[in-house]
């Protein structure tokens, strides 16, 4: 995607995910691969102040132009070194994911579509300090075969081959998170096995593999 087109599009999906409720006021972060460089939104923005000439190209050494790049950069920068398939980091405080992230829980196979993420759950990062590189280490861990994942006491990452299916990635993470919680209200959730799984995922065509393996 050249570097207009990715800016209209960053744009549009902070605006999305803002509608949606996934991020409050200025958190949660949106970046995407351009050529041997990344754009991502700037530190301090939401929807209402975000423009294309605002987002800010970082590139691979770090040098960044247009301003002051989102402070989860190193972040963004390590998943897109780490994952070449993939051309799209979404990061949000969706409510949800961040009630299971402070639980440092994973998402289990509590059913059939957590499958869709590449394996047999979704799982939560160890924690780091938020705008470290050490938090980029741990996400990367995390996405192993993965298209998300959630980071311990912050929130989640989803990552996709484009803006928009980063941006359905993350919706569906979230509405499983709350699913779950839900679940958990009333018992302790029956888990599918992991053969079961298997066969979902074939269905997916991404098990065991993720669909952005590195």
């Amino acid at each position: 995607m050249d570097e207009d087109a990715a800016g209209l599009a960053i744009v549009d999906i902070v605006g999305r995910l803002q509608d949606k409720g996934f991020n409050h006021g200025n958190s949660g972060n949106v970046s995407c691969r351009i050529a041997d460089a990344m754009l991502i939104t700037p530190t301090g923005a939401n929807s209402a102040n975000l423009s294309p000439l605002r987002l800010v190209r970082v590139e691979d050494d770090g040098g960044a132009t247009g301003g002051i790049p989102s402070s989860e950069w190193h972040m963004h920068s390590a998943i897109l070194r780490a994952y070449p398939a993939a051309n799209a980091v979404i990061h949000t405080h969706a409510d949800a994911c961040v009630a299971l992230a402070c639980l440092r829980k994973p998402l289990p196979p509590f059913h059939y579509m957590v499958a869709a993420f590449g394996g047999t759950d979704v799982r939560c990062a160890r924690y780091a300090t938020f705008g470290t590189g050490d938090l980029g280490a741990a996400a990367v861990e995390a996405l192993k075969d993965r298209t998300a994942c959630l980071l311990a006491n912050h929130g989640m990452i989803a990552i996709g081959k484009t803006l928009e299916a980063a941006f359905q990635t993350t919706v569906k993470l979230e509405t499983l998170a709350r699913q779950y919680l839900m679940a958990l209200q009333g018992g302790e959730p029956m888990l599918l096995p992991e053969e079961e799984m298997a066969r979902v995922g074939k269905r997916y065509g991404n098990y065991g593999t993720g669909l952005l393996a590195g």
